[in-house]
């Protein structure tokens, strides 16, 4: 056991998240490194005197030097998919070449990664898993020894591939389906993998080899989402594969049905064709587990959605960088004109009256007024490539910095004054949206309701300005509505106001 801190690379991603508790639990000391020290600081494991938390950017060697400083090994589990759309593959790339560099510098004894499993030779093989075995190749060219261990889908409440499964299997009784449906698989919970990749610590004979990792089951996508509807309780699902049907058209559909947005449905279902099966069992004498079953992989997922337990989502990592103009006010930026459109209510109440309220916005609670407004343009937004309003929110009363609320990811939490949240949907230009509530006067609170907006070129201007009206009465409304809510009495009615803030960048 290293007395050294093992660095976490994404931390905050679907299977960082959940490996820090067991290395944790294992007696590590954890270097967590993520872009967001707000985003990390929300986790269970963020307070733990074992941890330390650390900012950093794979595009930034020098804050990825000091994050990898002092450091046993490290867990390489960065994918810029979800983040970063169609230039993924570029982008891990470089990704890749910086951390055997920081690696280098700093003298590691270890790289731990998680790639995918596929043919590398294959001619089908998609550009998604293409990329993933590329940044396996870099991380193995350096000095550092590199493990590398490649999987299939991962079974667990809120991974990509297993939310895919999910909703497919849920809402579509009948199934017209690409000839993917029969490739063979080999699925691996996600139990079995976070212990293999905690594993490789302690076992010298992993380092500097490529090792398969799955289940115990080979199966077919057409057996897992039958196997799936026996375990959520539903009649067996009616598939018919037809040749017409190519994986692009199904990732449209996939966009269409699930939360996954086309961006990642799209390399994950060019995928569906390769087999991705072990052809290795190394692993097993290596570090021997018992592997959990397709079947009792899925039964557990469905446990944890049922008791609100998902520790980690495939939508955790997709926070980019807060835009520096939102930290200005009604002044001009650099690179353009910051529109904005403001309004404000006053109550007899105090902050944490109105605070109890606001912060359950969106998900299930709705935006308390326009409602149908607001799932019209989360249908426009899938309809173009977005993410719509399907995921939700992941607790329906507390909120936290770098989580998704409908199509919106929270930049900024300070209970019970403030909370920013930044547009992740798909239009010509940025958006913010800034909720403040401050006391102004005895016994009196205020609640400021503010859109900016960064236009990209005409389009931009003219997507602001035909949408400006909608704002007024939506935020009118909405303001009135949380005063109704909170049962306070209305001191002056929802005003327009403009910020004076000077922009400071």
């Amino acid at each position: 056991m290293t007395k050294k801190p093992i660095l976490v690379a994404g931390s905050t991603g679907y299977v960082g998240g959940r490996l820090i508790p067991l290395l944790l639990k294992n007696g590590y000391r954890v270097r967590a490194m993520a872009r967001s020290l707000e985003k990390m600081g929300c986790r269970s494991w963020a307070h733990h005197p074992s941890v330390e938390l650390i900012q950093a950017d794979m595009m930034d060697m020098d804050s990825l030097k000091q994050a990898a400083a002092g450091c046993h090994a490290v867990f390489y589990l960065v994918h810029s998919m979800n983040a970063r759309g169609h230039r993924f593959a570029e982008t891990d790339r470089i990704s890749a070449k910086n951390m055997v560099a920081a690696a280098e510098h700093a003298g590691l004894a270890r790289i731990i990664y998680l790639g995918g499993l596929g043919e590398t030779n294959s001619n089908t093989l998609s550009v998604h898993l293409r990329s993933r075995h590329e940044v396996g190749q870099i991380l193995q060219s350096g000095t550092v020894p590199c493990t590398e261990l490649r999987a299939a889908m991962i079974l667990g409440s809120g991974s990509a591939s297993f939310e895919i499964l999910r909703y497919l299997a849920e809402r579509l009784p009948v199934m017209i389906t690409p000839k993917w449906v029969s490739t063979p698989c080999q699925p691996i919970a996600i139990s079995n993998v976070l212990n293999y990749l905690a594993g490789c610590l302690n076992c010298p004979a992993t380092a500097g080899k490529v090792l398969d990792i799955g289940g115990p089951d080979i199966l077919t996508y057409r057996d897992i989402i039958q196997i799936y509807a026996k375990e959520a309780g539903l009649s067996p699902r009616w598939i018919i594969p037809v040749p017409f049907f190519t994986p692009r058209l199904s990732s449209y559909w996939i966009h269409l049905i699930t939360p996954v947005p086309a961006s990642i449905a799209i390399p994950l279902a060019e995928g569906l064709g390769v087999p991705v099966v072990c052809r290795n069992t190394d692993i097993h004498d290596m570090i021997p587990l018992k592997l959990v079953s397709c079947r009792e992989g899925i039964r557990t997922a469905l446990q944890d959605i049922l008791q609100n337990q998902v520790d980690s989502c495939w939508f955790d990592a997709g926070m980019n960088r807060p835009p520096e103009w939102a930290n200005c006010g009604d002044a001009g930026y650099a690179e353009g004109t910051i529109l904005e459109c403001g309004f404000q209510i006053w109550l007899r109440a105090v902050p944490k009256d109105i605070w109890d309220i606001v912060s359950r916005i969106g998900g299930s609670e709705g935006w308390y007024f326009g409602n149908f407004l607001w799932k019209i343009r989360g249908l426009l937004d899938r309809m173009v490539g977005g993410i719509g309003m399907r995921r939700g929110r992941i607790d329906p009363v507390h909120i936290k910095p770098g989580e998704p609320l409908n199509f919106w990811r929270v930049l900024t939490v300070d209970a019970p004054n403030r909370f920013v949240l930044q547009a992740e949907m798909k239009m010509p230009g940025e958006a913010v949206l800034d909720i403040r509530i401050e006391p102004d006067g005895p016994g009196i609170t205020r609640l400021d309701f503010l859109s900016r907006f960064l236009p990209g070129g005409l389009a931009g201007l003219v997507y602001w300005y035909v949408l400006y009206p909608f704002h007024e009465w939506i935020f009118k409304g909405m303001l009135i509505t949380i005063a109704q809510k909170s049962q306070k009495e209305i001191v002056r009615q929802p005003e327009r106001f403009t910020p004076v803030l000077e922009c400071r960048i």
